[in-house]
């Protein structure tokens, strides 16, 4: 039965993160900008030849580790490789063949085995990329973005790139799941044009300028938007499913956004749902899908973090979700679901 192992140091001692770690067989670094490189070195020198991929971000198990570093491994019962796709903002296909080799040395089939990814950013066009070898196979996909613009596989540290591992549980299956705290608001329908795809800029919806729609419906000021985005982000149907956009910051009259928004989009607005419920709901599906969990990896939102931590309920979702058994995780600039690149979500791979 595969293990999950967390360790961590909050003044950044890699050493006193990775100790009592042996016989790792995939590990994840979850660092500071700082010594993220010092870092990325040091663990490839404690475990040589050991499947690594890592980034810039805040973990978590039982508590978020703000600064410093954290470790998440995976011991026994799994097979694992880990890679990079480079140019990922122009070209990431160019790498693919990578991805291909490695997913036929795992071995891995749709039931056991996931792929988890941390990226440097362009996260629609590289998880395309990267669905093209794993949406054949079925294999699911859990991920995020780092900080930085800084991520590594085995050792050697990358810029503008994707670090990919390539899990097999050989004692089980794994799940991905997707969780979502919002819900439509209102009837509000918008065709959105004027949009900026390079700078995920909102011109206008339905014709009249972003910023001027999303304040008379909220009643905000040009200072608040970027607050009651925690309550009110905007959701852009794809079928049966809404992924969530954030709002980043007010151009003129105009809305950034973190993730692209096109021409033609149609968009509704969402309000925030009872996420206590929620993640009880979330943690009640997870026991009846794998009544025995030997571990949960989540990403969690950037946003969700600063939403819960305000609201004085992420020390209590995290100890919710220990009740699963080992759980750890990252907090992430954006999240990775199969082929999906969403916002202000969680999404965690359970392993049996």
């Amino acid at each position: 039965m595969m293990r999950q192992f967390f360790g961590t140091s909050l003044k950044g001692d890699l050493t006193e993160a990775v100790r009592g770690l042996a016989g790792p067989q995939f590990i994840m670094l979850l660092s500071n900008a700082q010594q993220f490189e010092a870092h990325v070195k040091a663990l490839e020198a404690l475990f040589p030849g050991v499947p690594s991929i890592g980034c810039v971000g805040m973990s978590y198990d039982t508590k978020v580790v703000e600064q410093g570093v954290g470790v998440v491994a995976f011991l026994e019962g799994v097979t694992a490789a880990a890679g990079v796709l480079e140019q990922a903002s122009s070209m990431p296909v160019k790498y693919i063949d990578r991805l291909k080799k490695d997913l036929a040395a795992v071995g891995g089939a749709s039931r056991d085995t996931v792929c988890i990814d941390f990226c440097a950013g362009n996260d629609a066009c590289v998880l395309t990329t990267l669905y093209t070898v794993l949406g054949p196979k079925s294999i699911p996909l859990v991920g995020g973005t780092g900080d930085a613009g800084m991520v590594s596989a085995n050792g050697v540290v990358y810029r503008d790139a994707v670090a990919y591992g390539l899990v097999k549980n050989r004692g089980g299956r794994v799940k991905a799941y997707k969780e979502n705290i919002y819900h439509q608001m209102g009837n509000y329908r918008f065709i959105a044009s004027g949009t900026d795809r390079a700078n995920y800029v909102l011109g206008t919806l339905n014709g009249r300028p972003a910023k001027q729609v999303y304040q008379e419906i909220l009643h905000v000021t040009d200072r608040e938007i970027l607050t009651r985005t925690f309550q009110n982000p905007f959701g852009k149907l794809n079928g049966d499913d809404t992924c969530i956009i954030s709002i980043k910051e007010v151009k003129g009259n105009a809305l950034a956004c973190y993730r692209q928004v096109n021409d033609s989009d149609v968009l509704i607005l969402l309000e925030l749902g009872d996420y206590q419920a929620i993640t009880r709901e979330t943690i009640r599906q997870i026991c009846a899908d794998f009544p025995r969990r030997s571990a949960v990896f989540s990403v969690n939102c950037l946003f969700r973090y600063k939403l819960f931590s305000e609201r004085g309920y992420m020390q209590e979702y995290l100890r919710e979700m220990a009740a699963l058994g080992s759980h750890a995780g990252l907090v992430g600039y954006g999240e990775h679901y199969n082929n999906r690149f969403v916002n202000q979500s969680m999404t965690c791979v359970v392993f049996e």
